[in-house]
């Protein structure tokens, strides 16, 4: 992929400027599968990738998590399928937990139609998956290490996808799958459509996109807008003990349905999970340590609301996709830019508004500013409620629960039963305490660095800043790597490889 090529189109679309899903010329059965979807417009990345995408072009597409991007080429590349024999389309994805939803996805997507899809990842029988293929599987989302293992082991004889995609490629590099996706490419057919989709895009991600696609058109949001539009995003300076009272705090005080807390090791989730569980919220940790039972077990939990805070690693909440997530708060500053835009997609997600807090001591200041500088973001300052300020909001609250609260026949029974005693002033009195003590505020009465002093700590680091200076194409096209290694290399069929994800 030559630079100077390159087609960039830069997400610089206003809502009028969208063209409907009816322009594209989508086939009538996937126009009924977005109606029933509940899509609406197209998101930018769609109103541009899927008209490229159906012209048989290699794309490119960067864009952060929530945005689209399966429909963005699900309903391009199902458009154009001609539905014969044998799978047409395969999906690389870097968790299960991607592969199943983008699997699910594109069922959606093509069930009109008749499109079959399969699932393929490690801890699963190869023998149901193979099945599942070979009994006419048009499309296969798989993950790297088991799609490996099968190729490698010469398990599809006939496996020839006419078009390839690889979904979250920079989490693929992250997690090490780089060797086996450059591997995995040898094993295809040289003539196909290669997507390449990613948030960020490293230089390892930059020459793999050079390797395997061909005269790309390369699809990229604004530097403006790296990070959604539609998560409001805020950090607060703290010392470093107090960790624990500013998140409790900030649970406390913001109206919070579905809550992910990023840390940065496996011990800090066990802690922090046992630590705001204490305190009374539905907290389970989730990181790479963990059983597969256990973790699917959590998953569940809090896509159907039986959790209300997930604590977990970047690697282990890698792939997992949770609706309707309020607030993602960053316990710790996370170690890169390309971290911070992973994390904080995890809430905003389609059309919905969200918030990202991050935690900062006033020696991390230097990096969040470094990250707000490369992300191209915006973030507020912002001071943690003092108790007192927690108590008023709750008692706000309070009033608008109770003006609202449905009066139930019973009520008089528990009222009349008071009334031998007390008066309606004192009973009324005594129902209000008794709320007060079930929304009790935790914690010393101020958190964080007090303005003053953290003035003083910002005018430091802008004169150290001042004085050490900032360091700070075609369906049917012949791509020049790859190849279908099969046909070159019999020596490959028997490799014995570790089963892996």
């Amino acid at each position: 992929m030559n630079e100077e090529n390159t087609n960039t189109q830069e997400n610089a679309t206003t809502p009028e400027d969208l063209p409907t899903f009816e322009e594209f010329g989508l086939k009538r059965e996937i126009m009924q599968s977005i109606r029933y979807a509940g899509f609406k417009m197209p998101s930018p990345i769609q109103s541009q990738a899927i008209p490229i995408i159906m012209e048989g072009r290699d794309v490119v597409g960067q864009a952060h998590t929530g945005t689209g991007k399966t429909a963005a080429f699900g309903l391009p590349v199902i458009n154009n399928m001609t539905l014969n024999d044998g799978v047409e389309v395969l999906v690389i994805t870097p968790t299960r937990e991607l592969a199943n939803q983008v699997s699910d996805e594109l069922f959606k997507y093509g069930k009109k139609l008749g499109v079959r899809t399969v699932t393929v990842y490690g801890g699963s029988s190869y023998g149901r998956q193979i099945g599942l293929i070979e009994r006419g599987a048009q499309i296969v989302v798989a993950t790297p290490g088991r799609l490996m293992d099968i190729l490698s082991r010469d398990m599809l004889p006939n496996f020839t996808p006419s078009t390839v995609i690889l979904d979250e490629a920079d989490e693929m590099l992250d997690m090490g799958f780089l060797d086996d996706i450059n591997e995995i490419f040898t094993y295809l057919p040289q003539e196909r459509q290669t997507l390449l989709f990613s948030a960020t895009m490293p230089q390892p991600i930059k020459e793999l996109a050079k390797r395997i696609l061909v005269d790309p058109a390369f699809i990229s949001i604004t530097k403006g807008e790296a990070t959604n539009q539609d998560i409001a995003q805020q950090y607060y300076v703290i010392d470093e003990n107090e960790r624990d009272d500013a998140i409790i705090r900030l649970l406390d005080a913001e109206e919070t349905s579905k809550v992910i807390v990023f840390c940065r090791t496996k011990r800090e989730v066990d802690r922090l999970s046992n630590v705001l569980s204490a305190v009374g919220y539905n907290a389970k940790g989730l990181h790479g340590d963990m059983e597969q039972r256990q973790r699917e077990s959590v998953i569940r939990g809090i896509k159907d609301n039986a959790i209300d805070v997930l604590v977990a690693t970047d690697v282990a909440a890698r792939g997992i996709h949770i609706d309707d997530v309020s607030h993602v708060f960053n316990f710790h500053i996370p170690f890169d830019p390309e971290s911070y835009v992973h994390r904080i997609g995890r809430t905003g997600r389609a059309g919905q508004k969200g918030k990202a807090i991050t935690l900062v001591t006033p020696i991390e200041f230097k990096e969040l500013q470094r990250i707000k500088s490369k992300v191209g973001t915006t973030m507020e300052h912002a001071y943690i409620p003092s108790k007192r300020d927690v108590k008023a909001s709750q008692m706000n609250k309070m009033i608008a629960d109770i003006e609202g609260q449905t009066v139930y026949d019973e009520a008089h029974t528990v009222l009349d039963a008071l009334n031998e005693d007390y008066d309606q002033a004192q009973i009324a009195y005594k129902l209000i305490s008794l709320l007060m003590d079930r929304t009790s505020v935790k914690g010393p009465n101020t958190i964080g660095i007090a303005p003053q002093r953290l003035e003083k700590i910002l005018q430091s680091l802008e004169r150290n800043n001042r004085g050490g200076g900032n360091r700070g194409g075609g369906r049917n096209r012949r791509h020049s790597s790859g190849g279908n290694r099969r046909h070159n290399s019999s020596s490959n069929r028997n490799r014995n490889r570790s089963h892996r994800d």
